[in-house]
């Protein structure tokens, strides 16, 4: 499976954003889709996930209530729609999938492919 995110920018502060991420390859529907991010000298962090199958959605409380996370099954697209953006949430955001059944989602262990990431950058 090849995960490409894309969708990053620069915004300012209190601005949305949508980031988008294209599956390609094989996919099972027991598979859960994640998003996390890396800020400069920062380990990478948990932001949000969901399930193919069901579209159960979890995530992270920095995310919660400004960010959404949705998928489209037929285009195989993962999307983070990111609202009341703030400085802290500057970082290179990568899509992930976990092919394990019911992994600890907010675990990086967990998720076995990786996308390129891509770079928001909030202004203040």
């Amino acid at each position: 499976v090849q995960l490409q995110a894309s969708g990053g920018g620069l915004v300012q502060a209190g601005g949305s954003l949508r980031l988008s991420c294209a599956v390609s390859g094989r996919t099972l529907s027991s598979w859960i889709m994640g998003w996390f991010r890396q800020a400069p000298g920062k380990e990478r962090e948990f932001v949000a996930a969901i399930t193919w199958s069901s579209g159960s959605t979890y995530y992270a409380d920095s995310a919660k209530g400004r960010f959404t996370i949705s998928r489209d099954n037929a285009s195989k697209t993962v999307y983070l729609q990111m609202n009341s953006l703030k400085a802290e949430d500057t970082a290179v955001y990568y899509c992930a999938s976990s092919h394990y059944v019911q992994p600890v989602v907010a675990l990086i262990t967990e998720y076995n492919s990786w996308g390129q990431g891509t770079q928001v950058t909030v202004s203040s």
